[in-house]
């Protein structure tokens, strides 16, 4: 039987048409499917565990500026800084936020500013050895950047020894080190006869021979070398 000349089956002079096909979505059995849900896990746990590391950190107390031995820390002189500590014993070393800070922040040791504030620099007023020694000074013989937690040298030099002695030598410092524990300002802080008040943390051994000193010169002119 011969067949119409423009049927389907002829249309274009190759053959029947095939039936079109649709595309489907892959099954859940498909492995395919389940290679993708396992990658996207594990970037979840992945990421989880990265940003837990990023998140693990305390903060700690740090110093804003110097503090040198003697200086009683004010609350208020403190900064928190977030730190991360590979050992977890070293966090134990310092004061975080969360810790309850001493009513006596007496500085032990010399702290830089921008420290973190360990434990161990930290004691009570007995414990640091010194004695606060209230000094009358010539304004013009306080550096103008002298205040509370600086670092001086004194020098102490007079007209002549009460005891016709010559006193020490000028250039040599009466106390060596010692830090400023209070310095008002000059409006505040004028003695009577207009010098100005300065308190300094002199070591206990120390005290005794500095006071000898003042005593056995007439007319002592106290001076202060702030120390870089």
């Amino acid at each position: 039987m011969s067949r119409k000349l423009g049927s389907p089956d002829d249309l274009d002079g190759r053959g029947p048409v095939p039936p079109a096909v649709r595309s489907s979505s892959p099954g859940w059995r498909d492995p395919r499917l389940w290679v993708g849900v396992a990658i996207v896990a594990a970037s979840v746990v992945v990421g989880a565990r990265v940003l837990a590391d990023a998140d693990d950190t305390v903060q700690v107390w740090a110093v804003a500026d110097d503090a040198g031995v003697g200086e009683r820390l004010d609350p208020d002189g403190l900064v928190a800084r977030r730190v991360r500590f590979a050992d977890g014993d070293d966090q134990t070393r310092y004061f975080t936020v969360d810790d309850e800070l001493p009513d006596d922040l007496t500085v032990l040791r010399g702290i830089g500013g921008g420290e973190l504030l360990p434990r161990s620099a930290i004691g009570t007023t007995d414990d640091a050895g010194t004695v606060t020694v209230s000094l009358a000074v010539t304004p013009l013989l306080v550096p103008s950047g002298v205040g509370p937690g600086a670092v001086v040298d004194v020098y102490v030099t007079g007209d002549a020894a009460l005891d016709g002695r010559a006193s020490r030598d000028a250039g040599e410092p009466a106390l060596e080190g010692v830090t400023v524990v209070a310095a008002p300002p000059t409006e505040d802080g004028f003695a009577p006869g207009g010098e100005r008040q300065v308190e300094l943390a002199v070591p206990d051994a120390e005290v005794g021979e500095f006071y000898g000193l003042l005593g056995s010169i007439s007319t002592p002119v106290v001076s202060l070398a702030q120390v870089a």
